[in-house]
């Protein structure tokens, strides 16, 4: 409903970015760069100082952005009480979640919400941990489902489920008649992890700290970019590897993977993560609310 010019002002000023106000967006940039041109034009002003590929606000933008901030705010409480009073519940949820959860949760969590609210679309982004907070920073996505700790304190984080991670090794290898298995003694084989930014890769990384490993020391063969490129390669006899247990019913059932508990036990926290709003749009909510009692009545 809003004019369409304050909303393209309003994202680039978010993201002080023309490139991810526009992918934000949906857009190309230069419709983005023209939006923001008529608003300048519209109030006879430069919004904007674009100085060595970089913006920033001027002053008179800093006003217009603190008003937008405010009339955005009324638009959605706006919606939401005309929702409450219609008990409809439809709209855009932008959405994003770390390779794993993408891949072996959400599929069948986003499945059983679109039969309950067919009229909510709901839009995913995979990405690393990383990516997948900083994308909850600049705004970009609604609501964040991540497997790694979540350091920024002003993001409100919600622990969803606690997911076991386990050492896989090939059902041939040395250590496969084991049930369980020590840190150290795993990693005097050959390791396959994930890429920097994932947060297996980083509560990995946590855990050997705490069981006095230094990390730089461990021989690391491979550095992969999902779960399903790891087990690959431990299936093919390349080294071992540490992934979530949610990741390996199939090889476990096909026996192509041996599953081994870790000594000391880890553990780490599927967690939702999204802005202190003062409100969100109900479909936000709605979404946030059966993803909860999802995981409660799923363990």
């Amino acid at each position: 409903m809003a004019d369409r010019r304050l909303q393209v002002f309003h994202t680039v000023a978010r993201l002080l970015s023309f490139t991810k106000a526009a992918e934000s967006l949906h857009m190309t940039q230069p419709a983005v760069t023209f939006q923001v041109r008529q608003l300048e034009e519209y109030f006879n002003t430069r919004l904007f100082d674009r100085t060595h590929n970089r913006i920033s606000l001027t002053d008179a933008g800093q006003r217009v952005y603190e008003f937008a901030d405010r009339i955005f705010d009324l638009y959605g409480e706006m919606e939401n009480a005309v929702r409450e009073m219609t008990g409809d519940v439809s709209g855009i949820v932008m959405i994003g979640a770390s390779t794993t959860i993408a891949e072996y949760m959400l599929p069948v969590l986003l499945g059983d919400f679109r039969q309950k609210y067919p009229d909510v679309n709901v839009h995913l982004k995979v990405s690393n941990t990383e990516g997948i907070v900083s994308m909850v920073e600049n705004n970009v996505i609604d609501l964040g489902v991540v497997e790694a700790p979540v350091l920024n304190k002003n993001l409100v984080v919600d622990v969803c489920r606690m997911d076991q991670l386990v050492a896989i090794v090939p059902k041939n290898h040395p250590l496969a008649n084991q049930k369980k298995v020590k840190i150290a003694e795993l990693l005097k084989h050959p390791y396959i992890c994930r890429e920097e930014g994932s947060g297996t890769r980083e509560v990995i990384a946590e855990y050997l700290s705490t069981c006095g490993i230094n990390v730089n020391e461990v021989s690391i063969c491979m550095e992969l970019g999902s779960p399903e490129a790891v087990k690959g390669a431990v299936e093919a006899g390349m080294g071992v590897s540490i992934v979530s247990r949610a990741t390996i019913n199939k090889e476990l059932q096909l026996g192509t993977l041996v599953a081994l508990t870790l000594d000391p036990n880890l553990e780490r926290p599927f967690s939702f993560v999204h802005q202190k709003q003062k409100f969100r749009h109900r479909a936000t909510d709605e979404l946030l609310e059966f993803a909860q009692t999802y995981c409660s009545e799923h363990p």
